[in-house]
């Protein structure tokens, strides 16, 4: 740990890893939206305060164990339980946050597996009480995309999950970088995290989808307010994204996966270009936006992200740890801090769990880890 953390001390500047978590090249001028809009606050305002630079993380309990490559994740509401998306089977799963008992709602029809491709991202609609509508990332063997299905509990398990309306297709499908991350923000938009698919050219194309963060209405098409006109694209220079959470001011940040030097933290600013493959990490000149934070790629490889107590709080894939990133602002107002160090093996997804609470996925069965018996687990976590 002394060394890690000493490591983390020069990060507070910009960072990205392989796909899943491997080095190398291998597997793995409109005003913006005022609820996405990453600008400080009025000089009128008071500053925002810092947490303190310390933070802890109390392991409360094992929720459940022997998931199958769990990926996505969706809290249902009322604490009634989370849904978590099986990468390579398809499955999405009911867990009983109280008992840990495991409910299969059915099978995503379409998804294709290979590689880091498969059922990825899940979200819940932002009208959820009144449609029941859940949303899925997956790769469909000729492409990556998204789609709505209804969850039905009057039906018996197995048989919930309604057919797939597949609102946006069309985004580059790899067997890496395929990105895969979705979540609806505060203004009810859908927002989603896309890889550049090993085809690094990608990225810097304003035309393809591949090596993005897209802003989609609930229904798939371009968001009112993007930064290109008639275009889904709302950052661009992306290698790999598989992060996105906002904190209270309604600010949203991502991680992103580097290849060989710099796993990233960034801030993200409707527009930007984030550098890839031009820059992997921070840079000098002002043509790219630079991370907040960065790491190097064996201590990090960052896949989900999640906003408590004043900080980010970003799981690692090959860094096999959770991370604490306390902010003042859209700055660190800190070092990286890191926690559960090879503890739990491989960390997917942390999403909150509100107030002081979050939950943690691991992902160890994902062909990259070292699975043990009763692998793959979901852990409740107390931090500061």
């Amino acid at each position: 740990m002394p060394a890690v953390l000493a490591t983390t001390a020069l990060l507070l500047t910009a960072g990205c890893s392989s796909g899943d978590g491997g080095g190398g090249s291998a597997s793995d001028d409109q005003k913006p939206p005022a609820s996405t809009t990453a600008n400080s606050s009025p000089s009128r305002q008071p500053a925002e305060q810092a947490p303190p630079a310390k933070g802890s993380v109390k392991v409360l309990r094992t929720v459940t164990t022997d998931l199958d490559t769990p990926w996505g994740v969706a809290p249902l509401p009322d604490d009634s339980g989370l849904l978590v998306a099986s990468r390579d089977s398809g499955a999405i799963t009911k867990v009983d946050v109280k008992t840990g008992k495991k409910t299969e709602l059915g099978k995503v029809s379409g998804v294709a597996h290979a590689g880091e491709g498969g059922l990825l991202g899940i979200a819940l609609s932002p009208d959820y009480a009144s449609d029941h509508m859940i949303y899925a990332y997956f790769s469909s063997g000729s492409d990556n995309r998204i789609a709505r299905m209804l969850y039905d509990t009057r039906k018996p398990a197995g048989e919930q999950l309604g057919a797939p309306d597949t609102i946006f297709k069309g985004i580059p499908m790899g067997y890496i970088h395929n990105g895969g991350r979705i979540a609806f923000g505060p203004d009810k938009m859908l927002y989603a995290g896309t890889g550049e698919s090993g085809q690094r050219g990608l990225a810097q194309d304003k035309k393809s989808l591949g090596g993005k963060i897209l802003r989609l209405t609930p229904e798939g098409e371009p968001a009112p307010g993007n930064p290109f006109p008639n275009s889904p694209v709302y950052t661009y220079g992306h290698r790999n994204v598989q992060g996105l959470a906002w904190d209270d001011k309604q600010r949203l940040f991502a991680s992103e996966f580097g290849q060989d030097t710099w796993d990233e933290l960034n801030v993200i600013k409707p527009g930007g270009n984030y550098g890839w493959p031009d820059a992997e990490g921070k840079s000098s000149g002002s043509k790219f936006q630079n991370p907040i934070a960065q790491w190097h790629t064996d201590d990090a490889s960052p896949s989900g992200i999640a906003y408590a107590e004043g900080s980010i709080w970003m799981a690692g894939l090959k860094g096999e740890r959770l991370w604490r990133i306390p902010l003042k602002g859209t700055k660190a107002s800190a070092a990286p801090q890191a926690f559960l160090s090879g503890t739990y093996g491989r960390l997917r997804t942390v999403v909150s769990a509100g107030g002081d609470k979050l939950w943690l996925t691991t992902s160890n069965t994902d062909g990259r880890g070292n699975p043990k018996s009763g692998d793959d687990r979901i852990l409740e976590l107390q931090v500061k």
